[in-house]
């Protein structure tokens, strides 16, 4: 079964850290976060990845060209020009990279990567800026229980401001959240059959608009609530607390 990441897109509110290099590989603990979603995904056995790229995507081939060197204790020779590697942490994934082109729309990438789809068979997908402690495989379990054509994980977004509750014009207290707390949001991490990327128009049409407002229309969307840790990488604020989260243990992760 493939798991899908899309991250092709520009980042423009991280762009601090998007101007040199694509937002998916922008680092959390030494790592990009591209790598991190990919190791939820191993943690519940989906070893076949297939990632949207776009933007500077060359950074994302180059990164798993050289992935074994990095995760192995290497010697060279240099005389001869011999390399042997030694002992090595490289996880057994196949990865492909397809450029789904710079302008492209969420669901412009998912359209041109159907050629590379197992025919039918049920698919994954997921953005290439957000983490969650997320269990794929009850989350799969589930949509096959529910029978439509795509699930998405319904999650509640994260307080990134304290609400004020007011008396008049007065403060009367400080609140974490606001109250009516209970908004959930799309998080990513669809589970896909591929009939449903019929959908998609062209390049220009995102995932987000008419193809999953049709989906819901047609009662073929399931909502999965998640109400484990969910935590997307949209802005430089953002991926310092990511690393601070990965310095106290990482809450997303579920892989040993």
């Amino acid at each position: 079964m493939k798991v899908i990441i899309l991250a092709g897109g520009l980042g423009t509110r991280i762009s601090e850290e998007s101007e040199l290099r694509p937002k998916p590989m922008i680092e959390i603990g030494g790592r990009p976060i591209l790598w991190h979603i990919m190791k939820i995904y191993a943690a519940h056995g989906f070893s076949d990845f297939l990632i949207c790229g776009g933007y500077k995507s060359y950074m994302i081939k180059e990164y798993f060209q050289n992935y074994h060197l990095h995760q192995s204790d290497v010697s060279f020779e240099l005389g001869p020009n011999r390399v042997e590697y030694h002992t090595s942490r490289a996880e057994d994934w196949k990865v492909t990279i397809v450029d789904t082109g710079e302008a492209s729309m969420t669901g412009g990438r998912l359209r041109r990567i159907r050629p590379y789809l197992n025919g039918d068979e049920t698919i994954c997908v997921t953005y290439g800026d957000g983490v969650a402690d997320m269990d794929i495989t009850r989350e799969l379990a589930f949509h096959r229980e529910q029978g439509r054509l795509v699930t998405l994980a319904a999650v509640k977004p994260p307080a990134r401001f304290g609400a004020l509750k007011l008396d008049g014009n007065a403060v009367a207290s400080f609140q974490e959240k606001p109250e009516g707390g209970e908004m959930v949001i799309n998080g990513g991490f669809f589970i896909i059959e591929p009939r449903a990327l019929e959908r998609i128009a062209g390049d220009d049409t995102p995932w987000e608009g008419e193809p999953l407002e049709s989906l819901a229309r047609d009662g073929e969307l399931s909502a999965y609530r998640h109400e484990g840790f969910w935590q997307p990488m949209d802005t430089l604020r953002d991926k310092r607390q990511l690393e601070a989260l990965w310095e106290r243990g990482a809450p997303w992760k579920i892989w040993k």
